[in-house]
């Protein structure tokens, strides 16, 4: 169906209103939208709970089936798909006048609608019929109607925006300008097709569908940031409203404003800290880790993931998985950081770190489940990438020795948690670890061997820096996000002086790189599962 080649005149630049429709299940800031409309003159027409809300109030308001002349029927769910609402919502003031006096369809010049909680529903783990029953569908279609004719119709879907419309309506006695109706309208096709997305991703996972054949990403403006990456590029932060503990929920309690990188690297320092079940520290520097300690308490580990590079660590982000205490607290107001981010921190912490009035504190309440399922995105030029989140966790039952010596209990522990770390190193990866924690990290090279080389590098620079006769790496273990091509880069490593090494195997080489390993009387497991992180 094409739509009708209609000429009309330009839009007005002011248009005044004499009607509102306000049907709103977020009730924020209704009296006092009711009571300016009220004061202005305006006539209200209203549905249900808004109207009697209104009418509580003691502002004047005409019921939509008044209007209508036809009561609400199936159990609400028909209520405004009606001519004399729809009508007078779509109608163009410049060439429908005619229709709209013969058929008596009143102008409405103002829509104030936000929809039925589907997504509030969703998260509440609702069952499948209340879901569908929080669809709604007069909303979206009176949304849709006014933002279509916003040359003549001014349409609020964000109680945000109530303030924006008073003020216009203040401004130019009673009316509304041009360039707001146009921004509204935007705001309201926005509101609708995020609303849509939110149930069609719904409607998939109940049918199991991973990846249906179209899927729309959306997401809510959170702040608009000075710029990218880089100073040359903008840059906004949106947030979806999954309730997953990070950057997008948490509260910044004091610093500057984050940036765009900030933001990327916090959200990974918190991911990485997260997988470990006891007190740990994460110091994270452009998404990598330069150190990442598990210990008995945060303090322990903070140094301990401090001494692995702590030339590196200046500047960076630093992460921990417990509230923060004031112990550690002054330990970390010692060094240089961006970020802070904790689940918590009890208040002489907080007066710790408010001394350093540039370093940002955010808390989350909570730690992210390294578990739970999710989806994660990567833009490419004309499409993007979508994934499960990486939420593989191996654990001892799932390791397999293949060497002729098996690891130790202490080369156990230190095995799983180096590759825990792995999987949040840009591959290739390598992770040099002792004791809980990391003494050494290679990330993000073209080939494994030099990830392997480089580590080995910086642990020597970090043992000579602390006063060590030896490098940190003696005596270490090493895990690789992936398999080893060739030998060459676990000869390195030990080199290095590990003892035991993780990796997933798969290699055709792997006999060679275990026969490698036999020959140094290194102890290695396989996990059958890698972690590459790009």
């Amino acid at each position: 169906m094409s739509p009708p080649n209609v000429a009309h005149s330009p839009a007005p630049d002011l248009v005044r209103i004499t009607r509102a429709l306000i049907s709103v299940s977020d009730k924020t800031g209704l009296v006092a939208l009711g009571q300016a409309l009220a004061a202005k003159g305006v006539e209200i027409l209203s549905t249900g709970g808004s109207a009697q809300r209104l009418a509580e109030a003691g502002i004047p308001v005409k019921e939509v089936s008044d209007h209508t002349g036809f009561p609400e029927i199936m159990d609400g769910r028909v209520k405004t798909l009606h001519p004399r609402v729809h009508g007078g919502i779509l109608a163009r003031r410049d060439i429908h006048a005619e229709a709209m006096t013969t058929h008596d369809i009143p102008p409405i010049d103002l829509v104030v609608v936000n929809l039925y909680p589907f997504e509030a529903t969703v998260s509440k783990g609702a069952d499948y019929a209340n879901c569908v029953e929080n669809i709604d569908i007069g909303g979206p279609a009176m949304i849709r109607a006014a933002a279509k004719n916003h040359d003549f119709v001014t349409v609020v879907t964000d109680p945000e925006d109530y303030e924006a419309v008073l003020d216009e309506l203040a401004t130019h006695d009673g009316a509304v300008t041009l360039t707001l109706r146009r921004t509204l309208a935007q705001r309201a096709y926005a509101r609708t097709a995020s609303y849509d997305a939110a149930i069609s991703s719904w409607l998939a996972g109940q049918l199991g569908e991973t990846f249906p054949p179209r899927t729309t990403l959306s997401g809510t403006l959170s702040q608009t940031l000075r710029y990218g990456e880089n100073p040359h590029q903008q840059a906004a932060f949106y947030v979806t409203g999954e309730q997953r503990p990070g950057v997008a929920t948490a509260i910044q309690l004091q610093g500057k404003e984050l940036s765009y990188n900030n933001l990327n690297d916090t959200d990974a320092a918190f991911e990485l800290v997260a997988e470990f079940e006891r007190p740990a520290v994460a110091i994270i520097k452009h998404a990598n880790p330069c150190g990442v300690a598990e210990g008995a308490n945060l303090l322990d580990a903070y140094k301990q993931a401090l001494l692995c590079d702590p030339v590196s660590a200046f500047g960076g982000i630093i992460a921990v998985n417990r509230p923060l205490d004031a112990a550690t607290a002054e330990e970390i107001a010692k060094l240089f950081a961006e970020v802070v981010i904790a689940p918590d921190a009890d208040d002489a912490a907080r007066a710790l770190l408010a001394t350093k009035k540039n370093l940002r504190v955010l808390l989350t309440k909570d730690v992210p489940n390294p578990a739970e399922p999710g989806m994660m995105v990567k833009q490419l030029s004309g499409g993007f990438l979508l994934q499960n989140r990486d939420n593989g966790r191996i654990t001892l039952d799932d390791l397999k020795v293949v060497t002729k010596r098996a690891p130790t209990e202490q080369e156990l522990a230190d095995l799983l948690f180096a590759f825990r770390v792995a999987k949040h190193v840009k591959s290739n990866a390598i992770v040099y670890a002792k004791n809980g924690a990391t003494v050494g990290v290679g990330a993000g090279q073209m080939s494994r061997v030099d990830s392997a080389r480089i580590a080995a590098i910086k642990s020597a620079e970090a043992a000579k820096a602390a006063g060590l006769s030896e490098p940190l790496t003696k005596g270490s273990v090493v895990a690789s996000d992936a398999f080893f091509p060739f030998a060459d880069g676990l000869l390195a490593a030990a080199e290095a002086g590990v003892t035991a090494v993780i990796q997933p195997g798969g290699s055709i080489r792997d006999n060679d790189v275990i026969a490698a390993a036999d020959e140094k009387g290194l102890a290695m497991v396989l996990t059958g599962m890698r972690h590459f992180r790009h």
